[in-house]
């Protein structure tokens, strides 16, 4: 194991904090703290409070729940998405991993995560009953259900479809060119907009 003795304490508290993010260990939060104590000191407060700014004014959009700047996304106050169109994600990473193909002009509904019971996720915890209210108002026509094709994915998929079925829309569903326990944010954008573009009614693997 990698162990650290380094004569600062402010460097290693850099070091500790950046090594609490995700995939970030001890060797590399050295070089980061390292690299940015070699920059000016300009550059570094340009940093720090650019981090800061985000993290204290940063907004979710009150209709898809999409990081923004202020309460309503860019794609859902554009006039030129298609508005009838929602696509279910897990999670903000899935947007932009959708966004980067090009081949969407719908708009978002992010909930949060997905349906796990051994992780303690329920429906609850999600923006489930949000996505109801906006299809309640009746003018989506189809949701497209581009979900983590894992077993927690298609469990929630379900979920989404015995709720939502009763509803006059169409309920859709990725292109299996998206294998099998694959996380969208880990597929290509080739791939993946082939799967948007092919995309097809959602059958339920329980019935």
């Amino acid at each position: 194991m990698f162990r650290q003795n380094l004569s600062s304490t402010l460097l290693q508290n850099v070091v500790d904090e950046l090594s609490s993010l995700p995939g970030v260990g001890k060797k590399s939060a050295l070089r980061f703290a390292l690299y940015l104590l070699k920059q000016p000191k300009e550059n570094v407060e340009r940093f720090g409070n650019a981090v800061v700014t985000m993290r204290n004014e940063i907004h979710y959009c009150r209709v898809c729940n999409m990081v923004s700047d202020s309460d309503l996304c860019t794609v859902c106050s554009s006039g030129l998405r298609d508005h009838t169109l929602v696509c279910v994600v897990e999670s903000i990473r899935d947007v932009l991993s959708i966004e980067g193909t090009g081949q969407y002009n719908g708009v978002y509904h992010v909930l949060g995560g997905i349906i796990s019971p051994m992780d303690g996720v329920g429906p609850g915890d999600l923006s489930i009953d949000h996505l109801i209210s906006r299809v309640s108002q009746g003018e989506i026509k189809e949701i497209f259900m581009a979900l983590s094709t894992t077993m927690e994915g298609e469990t929630t998929a379900f979920y989404l479809y015995k709720k939502l079925s009763h509803f006059n829309v169409n309920i859709s569903t990725i292109a299996r060119g998206v294998g099998f326990g694959d996380d969208l944010e880990y597929t290509d954008d080739v791939t993946l907009g082939r799967s948007i573009k092919n995309r097809q009614p959602f059958v339920p693997l329980n019935t």
